[in-house]
């Protein structure tokens, strides 16, 4: 049956009605699409820009491993420069609009430098949690570990050990060959695991400006702190996603 109005009143507020729904049901389907792309970690942009990463914590909440002061420069300063940098540097080259992994995987010079460090620090930063006591792994990436490794205590030294030994700046990474066997490598610079074809898990950052403010030079200390506050369910995510 049709609707006959009988008043530009009525037309009115049947038009606003059927607007403020239209509205609501967009709001909805944004929500969704940014929760569906956070959670599959994909990278949005925002006309063709890369965009600083949303830490999922507060910047105090890493204390004591990790100081509020810290998180300021590393990620509000330091990441925030490789984000400007990648998008000045980005324009009229053949990687403009690619996603973040295959720039990184085809890039060299400046571009590589910058892309990589963006996804280095989006991987770390996306991998930590308010400290805990006892905090170690569960489900298959701990059963990987273990057949791997022997233990959880063994794997923990070694990694700890390449991070230490790592000259000058990089990252130590944990991660995932096509067959899910485990691999620990020692990255300098800029470069990550996926340039080599393995999946990345986890990793600990050993340049200066990532624990000077909090240890020194006292990076072994920084190394073996920072297992208090690793989110295990972030590592598990990335090691059982396909």
């Amino acid at each position: 049956m049709v609707r006959v109005y009988e008043t530009a009143e009525e037309i009115l507020r049947s038009t606003i009605k059927k607007c403020v729904f239209v509205w609501c049901c967009s709001c909805f389907f944004c929500i969704f699409v940014a929760e569906f792309y956070c959670n599959q970690n994909i990278r949005l942009m925002t006309n063709g820009k890369f965009e600083l990463m949303a830490l999922p914590y507060a910047e105090d909440a890493l204390e004591p491993v990790i100081s509020r002061q810290t998180i300021g420069f590393h990620y509000g300063k330091h990441l925030m420069a490789y984000v400007n940098n990648l998008n000045a540097l980005l324009p009229g080259t053949p990687m403009e609009g690619l996603p973040l992994v295959d720039i990184v995987k085809s890039a060299d010079g400046g571009i590589l430098n910058n892309a990589g460090q963006i996804l280095n620090h989006e991987l770390y930063f996306g991998q930590f949690g308010a400290p805990k006591e006892n905090n170690q792994p569960t489900g298959r990436v701990a059963e990987a570990i273990v057949k791997t490794f022997g233990s959880f205590e063994a794997f923990a030294e070694e990694f700890q050990k390449k991070g230490a030994t790592l000259f000058g700046s990089g990252w130590v990474w944990l991660s995932a060959d096509a067959e899910g066997k485990l691999i620990i490598t020692q990255e300098t610079n800029a470069a990550n695991p996926v340039q080599r074809g393995l999946k990345p898990l986890l990793t600990f950052d050993v340049w200066e400006h990532a624990y000077y403010l909090d240890y020194q030079n006292r990076r072994p200390d920084h190394l073996a702190a920072l297992w208090q506050i690793v989110n295990w369910e972030v590592v598990e995510q990335r090691y059982t996603e396909g």
